[in-house]
């Protein structure tokens, strides 16, 4: 703000008061105009300022839902169509660090830590749960009604299972780098699925004997079929992060944790809404295969894949990825 108490502030304030009220001097008065307008924008200038970046500030409510027997983490930003982001394993929310921001500009988005994950609580080993029963808690718990479902790798799994679970509840249904419950009984195994079952092992094996930062390491940055589809050192560098800080519980403790349709590949063809199945040109192999049958057996399910991007394609290459999932929900009706 300007110091009107500043000498020289008031100087020019007279000298251009003086002038504005002199009849007989129509340039000093012009320039009189000029001085006390100069003075007034200066004056004004930090409010317009601040006014604008809480304008383009986005809102974001963050908080705890005690729901369904657990404490999720939520965070939520944005107006319109709710869209929910699940992230895959090892990792947490941040995995859509590249869309929460983005994407509230044109939807409500609501991204969350899984149970036992990020800053959630903990699952009880001894409670049976299911994590499609969490996002529905949790919408309930926000006054949520519909909501397009977007989730990675391993939320992909659980997207799939809310869908079949409370159909009602889905505008649209989007499994990226897709997995899907069921897809490794014997008629849909391929090579692909002991690939990436023999890096998991061997993932474990570390976790146990060495300690969860060594299996991080190993896991995006070791010789396997994981850390191979990782196409952004930005995207290694997150992913990091996230598996440090990861409690790698599910990996660590015997839990009840189940799916309500454990074989949900069979019942894909019971799908009714609309659904983008997301791959990427350096995706798995297995994730691959899962996204070419996850799109053949929903009805009308459109199939894509991201150029140049991995297994974590939203973070390898988020303007494409952004765009591809706007497109989407915009043509919904």
């Amino acid at each position: 703000m300007l110091n009107f108490e500043s000498p020289l502030t008031k100087f020019y304030l007279i000298l251009g008061c003086r002038n504005f009220f002199n009849p007989e001097n129509d340039y000093m008065r012009n320039k009189a105009i000029i001085v006390i307008a100069l003075i007034a924008v200066m004056d004004l200038l930090p409010l317009l300022i601040i006014a604008q970046f809480k304008s383009d500030s986005k809102t974001i409510d963050s908080g705890y839902a005690e729901v369904n027997g657990t404490k999720l983490y939520y965070e939520i930003a944005g107006a319109g169509e709710t869209l929910v982001l699940i992230h895959g394993s090892f990792g947490d929310r941040r995995h859509w660090d590249f869309q929460f921001t983005e994407l509230s500009k044109k939807y409500k988005v609501l991204r969350y830590d899984l149970r036992g994950f990020g800053r959630s609580a903990l699952p009880n080993p001894d409670e049976v749960y299911r994590d499609s029963e969490d996002i529905n808690a949790l919408l309930n718990f926000l006054g949520i009604k519909k909501a397009h479902i977007c989730g990675l790798s391993f939320g992909s799994f659980i997207v799939i299972d809310f869908a079949l679970s409370y159909p009602g509840k889905c505008i649209s249904l989007i499994p990226i780098g897709p997995r899907v419950a069921g897809d490794e009984l014997a008629e849909y195994r391929t090579p692909n699925s002991d690939t990436l079952r023999a890096t998991l092992s061997k993932v474990i094996d570390i976790l146990k004997n060495k300690g969860s930062k060594e299996a991080t390491d190993y896991l995006w940055t070791g010789n396997n079929c994981l850390s191979k589809t990782v196409q952004s050192s930005r995207t290694r560098e997150s992913l990091l992060k996230m598996g440090y800080e990861y409690s790698w519980w599910r990996y660590l403790h015997v839990h009840k944790r189940e799916y309500a349709f454990p074989l949900a590949i069979k019942k894909l063809s019971e799908i009714k809404i609309p659904a983008l199945v997301v791959t990427a040109e350096y995706d798995l192999e297995l994730c691959k295969e899962v996204a070419a049958t996850i799109a053949k057996e929903i009805p009308g399910a459109k199939l894509i894949s991201i150029k140049d991007a991995g297994h974590i394609m939203n973070m390898d290459k988020p303007e494409e990825f952004n765009k591809a999932i706007s497109e989407f929900i915009d043509k919904i009706k």
